[in-house]
Protein backbone atom coordinates (compact mmCIF):
# COMPACT_ATOMS: atom_id res chain seq x y z
CA UNK A 1 0.00 0.00 0.00
CA UNK A 2 2.12 3.17 -1.25
CA UNK A 3 -1.12 5.59 -0.23
CA UNK A 4 -2.37 5.65 3.33
CA UNK A 5 -3.10 7.47 6.60
CA UNK A 6 -2.45 5.86 9.66
CA UNK A 7 -3.62 6.74 13.23
CA UNK A 8 -1.24 6.17 16.55
CA UNK A 9 -1.68 6.96 20.05
CA UNK A 10 -0.14 8.71 23.28
CA UNK A 11 -1.97 5.60 25.63
CA UNK A 12 -0.35 7.63 28.80
CA UNK A 13 -1.75 11.21 27.41
CA UNK A 14 -4.87 13.19 25.74
CA UNK A 15 -2.95 13.44 22.25
CA UNK A 16 -3.50 11.43 19.16
CA UNK A 17 -1.54 11.55 15.96
CA UNK A 18 -1.83 10.54 12.36
CA UNK A 19 0.46 9.88 9.36
CA UNK A 20 -0.27 10.11 5.52
CA UNK A 21 2.13 8.62 2.87
CA UNK A 22 1.23 9.68 -0.87
CA UNK A 23 2.60 8.11 -3.92
CA UNK A 24 0.29 7.13 -6.58
CA UNK A 25 -1.95 9.66 -5.79
CA UNK A 26 0.33 12.25 -6.07
CA UNK A 27 1.66 11.22 -8.96
CA UNK A 28 -1.99 11.33 -10.92
CA UNK A 29 -2.32 14.29 -9.84
CA UNK A 30 0.78 16.00 -10.79
CA UNK A 31 0.52 13.73 -14.19
CA UNK A 32 -2.56 16.25 -15.01
CA UNK A 33 -0.91 19.04 -15.48
CA UNK A 34 3.12 20.20 -16.06
CA UNK A 35 3.67 22.18 -12.64
CA UNK A 36 6.97 23.62 -12.10
CA UNK A 37 8.93 21.47 -9.12
CA UNK A 38 8.00 24.42 -6.36
CA UNK A 39 4.45 24.21 -7.37
CA UNK A 40 4.21 20.41 -7.58
CA UNK A 41 5.91 20.61 -4.00
CA UNK A 42 3.12 22.98 -2.49
CA UNK A 43 0.41 20.67 -4.38
CA UNK A 44 1.89 17.82 -2.48
CA UNK A 45 2.17 19.23 1.32
CA UNK A 46 -1.70 20.35 0.84
CA UNK A 47 -2.99 16.64 -0.63
CA UNK A 48 -0.99 15.26 2.29
CA UNK A 49 -2.37 18.17 4.65
CA UNK A 50 -6.27 17.42 3.42
CA UNK A 51 -6.00 13.50 3.96
CA UNK A 52 -4.45 14.02 7.15
CA UNK A 53 -7.72 16.28 8.07
CA UNK A 54 -9.81 13.84 6.79
CA UNK A 55 -8.93 11.48 9.31
CA UNK A 56 -9.98 13.81 12.57
CA UNK A 57 -13.47 14.07 11.65
CA UNK A 58 -16.07 11.51 11.58
CA UNK A 59 -18.63 12.72 8.84
CA UNK A 60 -19.80 11.58 5.03
CA UNK A 61 -18.89 14.45 2.46
CA UNK A 62 -16.26 16.08 1.28
CA UNK A 63 -13.13 17.85 2.91
CA UNK A 64 -11.99 20.76 0.52
CA UNK A 65 -8.91 23.18 1.11
CA UNK A 66 -8.65 26.05 -1.05
CA UNK A 67 -6.00 28.81 -0.99
CA UNK A 68 -6.28 32.28 -2.97
CA UNK A 69 -3.15 34.80 -3.46
CA UNK A 70 -2.00 37.33 -5.88
CA UNK A 71 0.96 35.95 -6.71
CA UNK A 72 2.22 33.01 -8.82
CA UNK A 73 0.16 30.64 -7.72
CA UNK A 74 -3.47 32.33 -7.51
CA UNK A 75 -4.93 29.19 -6.98
CA UNK A 76 -4.14 25.84 -4.93
CA UNK A 77 -7.14 23.68 -4.44
CA UNK A 78 -7.48 20.04 -2.91
CA UNK A 79 -10.46 17.77 -1.87
CA UNK A 80 -10.31 14.55 0.09
CA UNK A 81 -13.85 12.62 0.46
CA UNK A 82 -14.53 10.70 3.92
CA UNK A 83 -13.99 7.67 1.64
CA UNK A 84 -10.25 9.10 1.34
CA UNK A 85 -10.74 9.51 -2.41
CA UNK A 86 -7.94 12.92 -3.24
CA UNK A 87 -7.81 15.41 -6.27
CA UNK A 88 -6.20 18.51 -6.25
CA UNK A 89 -5.45 21.24 -8.76
CA UNK A 90 -2.90 24.88 -9.19
CA UNK A 91 -3.24 27.57 -11.18
CA UNK A 92 0.34 29.03 -11.71
CA UNK A 93 2.08 31.54 -13.68
CA UNK A 94 5.01 29.84 -15.25
CA UNK A 95 7.47 32.72 -15.72
CA UNK A 96 7.22 34.15 -11.72
CA UNK A 97 7.38 30.44 -10.08
CA UNK A 98 11.33 30.82 -9.21
CA UNK A 99 13.67 27.38 -8.34
CA UNK A 100 13.14 26.76 -4.74
CA UNK A 101 10.31 29.21 -4.38
CA UNK A 102 8.43 28.63 -0.87
CA UNK A 103 4.77 29.74 -0.03
CA UNK A 104 5.23 33.11 0.77
CA UNK A 105 7.42 33.65 -2.70
CA UNK A 106 4.20 31.99 -4.31
CA UNK A 107 1.34 32.55 -2.45
CA UNK A 108 1.69 36.59 -1.28
CA UNK A 109 -1.23 37.69 0.36
CA UNK A 110 -2.72 34.57 0.38
CA UNK A 111 -5.91 33.30 2.12
CA UNK A 112 -7.05 29.58 3.22
CA UNK A 113 -9.98 28.38 3.09
CA UNK A 114 -11.30 24.58 5.14
CA UNK A 115 -14.69 23.43 3.82
CA UNK A 116 -16.13 20.56 5.15
CA UNK A 117 -19.12 19.61 3.11
CA UNK A 118 -21.02 16.81 4.87
CA UNK A 119 -23.35 14.77 2.74
CA UNK A 120 -25.78 15.39 5.86
CA UNK A 121 -25.87 18.69 7.68
CA UNK A 122 -24.42 22.06 7.89
CA UNK A 123 -22.13 23.20 5.99
CA UNK A 124 -18.53 24.67 7.48
CA UNK A 125 -15.85 26.64 6.66
CA UNK A 126 -13.01 28.36 8.50
CA UNK A 127 -10.58 31.00 6.78
CA UNK A 128 -7.11 31.92 7.54
CA UNK A 129 -4.53 34.39 6.22
CA UNK A 130 -1.29 32.39 4.84
CA UNK A 131 0.86 34.37 6.84
CA UNK A 132 3.18 31.50 8.00
CA UNK A 133 6.37 30.33 6.34
CA UNK A 134 5.24 26.95 5.20
CA UNK A 135 1.85 25.33 4.90
CA UNK A 136 1.86 23.13 7.90
CA UNK A 137 2.66 26.58 9.87
CA UNK A 138 -0.36 27.79 8.52
CA UNK A 139 -2.99 25.14 9.20
CA UNK A 140 -0.66 25.14 13.06
CA UNK A 141 -2.09 28.91 13.45
CA UNK A 142 -5.55 28.17 11.68
CA UNK A 143 -6.18 25.59 14.94
CA UNK A 144 -4.69 27.57 17.69
CA UNK A 145 -7.01 30.47 16.28
CA UNK A 146 -9.79 29.11 15.69
CA UNK A 147 -10.56 27.78 19.44
CA UNK A 148 -10.56 24.04 18.28
CA UNK A 149 -8.67 21.39 19.70
CA UNK A 150 -5.01 22.70 19.68
CA UNK A 151 -3.68 20.45 16.43
CA UNK A 152 -0.03 21.00 14.68
CA UNK A 153 1.19 19.75 11.19
CA UNK A 154 4.63 18.93 9.71
CA UNK A 155 4.44 18.07 5.82
CA UNK A 156 6.98 17.62 3.24
CA UNK A 157 6.84 16.85 -1.06
CA UNK A 158 9.50 16.30 -3.07
CA UNK A 159 7.41 15.67 -6.79
CA UNK A 160 7.47 11.94 -5.77
CA UNK A 161 6.44 11.54 -2.39
CA UNK A 162 4.31 13.87 0.01
CA UNK A 163 4.16 12.76 3.56
CA UNK A 164 2.77 14.33 6.27
CA UNK A 165 2.33 14.23 9.93
CA UNK A 166 -0.36 15.55 12.83
CA UNK A 167 -0.45 15.68 15.92
CA UNK A 168 -3.65 16.46 18.04
CA UNK A 169 -4.83 17.22 22.04
CA UNK A 170 -8.12 15.19 22.50
CA UNK A 171 -10.67 16.66 25.14
CA UNK A 172 -8.95 15.90 29.32
CA UNK A 173 -9.30 12.52 30.28
CA UNK A 174 -5.82 10.40 31.07
CA UNK A 175 -4.37 14.10 32.38
CA UNK A 176 -7.23 16.18 33.85
CA UNK A 177 -4.27 18.78 35.34
CA UNK A 178 -4.29 22.17 32.63
CA UNK A 179 -0.24 22.67 33.57
CA UNK A 180 0.04 18.65 33.27
CA UNK A 181 -0.97 18.70 29.37
CA UNK A 182 0.03 21.70 28.45
CA UNK A 183 3.41 20.59 29.41
CA UNK A 184 2.98 17.10 27.72
CA UNK A 185 1.54 18.88 24.54
CA UNK A 186 4.55 21.07 24.62
CA UNK A 187 7.19 17.66 25.09
CA UNK A 188 5.00 15.88 22.24
CA UNK A 189 5.36 19.12 19.44
CA UNK A 190 8.96 19.87 20.64
CA UNK A 191 10.39 16.48 19.87
CA UNK A 192 7.96 16.83 16.41
CA UNK A 193 9.88 19.97 15.71
CA UNK A 194 13.09 17.92 15.33
CA UNK A 195 11.74 15.92 12.03
CA UNK A 196 13.71 16.70 9.41
CA UNK A 197 12.06 16.60 5.56
CA UNK A 198 14.48 13.81 4.70
CA UNK A 199 13.15 11.44 7.80
CA UNK A 200 9.39 12.51 6.73
CA UNK A 201 10.02 11.64 3.84
CA UNK A 202 12.18 8.32 3.35
CA UNK A 203 11.61 6.68 6.93
CA UNK A 204 8.40 3.95 7.34
CA UNK A 205 6.54 4.63 10.23
CA UNK A 206 7.43 2.50 12.94
CA UNK A 207 11.08 3.73 12.53
CA UNK A 208 9.56 7.54 12.54
CA UNK A 209 7.75 7.48 15.63
CA UNK A 210 10.85 5.02 17.46
CA UNK A 211 12.80 7.71 16.49
CA UNK A 212 11.02 10.69 17.73
CA UNK A 213 8.86 9.23 20.45
CA UNK A 214 10.98 6.26 22.00
CA UNK A 215 10.45 7.08 25.44
CA UNK A 216 6.59 7.18 25.37
CA UNK A 217 4.20 4.28 24.60
CA UNK A 218 2.79 4.89 21.44
CA UNK A 219 0.06 2.64 19.84
CA UNK A 220 0.05 2.87 16.27
CA UNK A 221 -3.68 1.33 14.43
CA UNK A 222 -4.21 -0.27 10.78
CA UNK A 223 -3.72 1.92 7.88
CA UNK A 224 -6.38 3.11 5.56
CA UNK A 225 -5.88 3.62 2.18
CA UNK A 226 -6.01 6.59 0.11
CA UNK A 227 -6.60 7.09 -3.58
CA UNK A 228 -6.93 9.24 -6.75
CA UNK A 229 -10.18 9.89 -7.56
CA UNK A 230 -11.83 12.72 -9.82
CA UNK A 231 -15.57 13.50 -8.88
CA UNK A 232 -16.40 14.81 -12.84
CA UNK A 233 -19.13 12.73 -14.82
CA UNK A 234 -20.75 13.28 -18.02
CA UNK A 235 -24.22 13.94 -15.69
CA UNK A 236 -22.91 16.95 -13.76
CA UNK A 237 -21.56 18.19 -16.56
CA UNK A 238 -24.96 17.90 -18.55
CA UNK A 239 -26.47 19.65 -15.11
CA UNK A 240 -24.11 22.72 -15.39
CA UNK A 241 -25.75 22.69 -18.75
CA UNK A 242 -29.04 22.48 -17.94
CA UNK A 243 -28.68 25.06 -15.01
CA UNK A 244 -28.07 27.83 -17.88
CA UNK A 245 -31.29 27.65 -19.14
CA UNK A 246 -32.11 26.18 -22.55
CA UNK A 247 -32.17 29.72 -24.13
CA UNK A 248 -28.46 30.22 -23.28
CA UNK A 249 -27.73 26.91 -23.82
CA UNK A 250 -28.61 26.88 -27.45
CA UNK A 251 -26.91 30.27 -27.66
CA UNK A 252 -23.81 28.65 -26.37
CA UNK A 253 -24.12 25.45 -29.09
CA UNK A 254 -24.28 28.67 -31.74
CA UNK A 255 -21.44 30.56 -30.36
CA UNK A 256 -19.35 27.41 -30.16
CA UNK A 257 -20.02 25.83 -33.88
CA UNK A 258 -22.37 23.17 -33.01
CA UNK A 259 -20.71 21.14 -29.75
CA UNK A 260 -19.89 22.43 -26.33
CA UNK A 261 -17.04 21.09 -24.60
CA UNK A 262 -16.75 20.86 -20.87
CA UNK A 263 -13.40 20.32 -19.40
CA UNK A 264 -12.65 19.06 -15.99
CA UNK A 265 -9.63 21.53 -14.67
CA UNK A 266 -8.85 18.54 -12.39
CA UNK A 267 -8.38 15.71 -14.77
CA UNK A 268 -8.08 16.72 -18.43
CA UNK A 269 -11.31 14.40 -18.79
CA UNK A 270 -13.52 16.37 -21.89
CA UNK A 271 -17.18 15.87 -22.25
CA UNK A 272 -19.04 16.92 -25.57
CA UNK A 273 -22.32 17.69 -26.18
CA UNK A 274 -23.83 18.43 -29.76
CA UNK A 275 -27.32 19.63 -30.49
CA UNK A 276 -28.67 16.03 -29.87
CA UNK A 277 -27.58 15.72 -26.91
CA UNK A 278 -28.55 19.18 -25.40
CA UNK A 279 -32.11 18.61 -27.20
CA UNK A 280 -32.52 15.51 -25.32
CA UNK A 281 -31.52 17.05 -22.28
CA UNK A 282 -34.07 19.57 -21.86
CA UNK A 283 -36.73 17.01 -22.75
CA UNK A 284 -36.23 15.19 -19.95
CA UNK A 285 -34.03 12.57 -21.61
CA UNK A 286 -30.99 12.55 -19.32
CA UNK A 287 -27.11 12.84 -19.70
CA UNK A 288 -25.76 9.16 -18.56
CA UNK A 289 -25.58 8.09 -22.53
CA UNK A 290 -24.59 10.30 -25.47
CA UNK A 291 -27.50 10.77 -27.92
CA UNK A 292 -26.81 8.79 -31.03
CA UNK A 293 -26.56 11.45 -33.39
CA UNK A 294 -23.58 13.12 -34.06
CA UNK A 295 -22.79 15.70 -36.81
Amino acid sequence: MSDFTQRFLFDDTDVRGELVSLGESYAHVLAKHPYPEPVAQLLGEMLAAASLLVGTLKFDGLLVLQARSSGAVPLLMVECSSNREVRGIARYDADQVTPGAGLRDLMPEGVLTLTVDPEQGQRYQGIVALEGATLAECLSAYFDNSQQLPTRFWLNADGRHARGMLLQALPADRLKDVEAREANWQHLTTLGDTLTAEELLGLDNETLLHRLYHEETVRLFDPQSIQFRCSCSRERSANALVSLGKDDAETLLEETGGTVVIDCQFCNQRYSFDAADVAQLFAGGGSTVPSETRH
